[in-house]
């Protein structure tokens, strides 16, 4: 099973708002394709999936505010 973080995003910028997953507990995913959308105060972007396997949790719901090293997935 491999947690999905949130990675170091720019100096001075500590958290994000996830504003949409791309999947749904239960669907595949390939690693590289896009897994979650985020908002931060400068900019939103696409966060890809670090591996491939099966989406089976999701730590963080849409419009949950999340900060850099928290588990927001788990992927097998």
């Amino acid at each position: 099973m491999t947690d999905v973080k949130l990675p170091f995003l720019a100096q001075g910028v500590e958290k994000a708002t996830i504003t949409y997953w791309h999947r749904d507990v239960g669907d595949s995913i390939k690693e590289g394709e896009d897994l979650v959308e985020l908002a931060t105060d400068k900019a939103t972007f696409n966060l890809p999936s670090p591996v491939s396997g099966i989406l089976k949790e999701v730590k963080a719901s849409d419009g949950e505010e999340v900060r850099v090293g928290q588990i927001i997935a788990k992927i097998e």
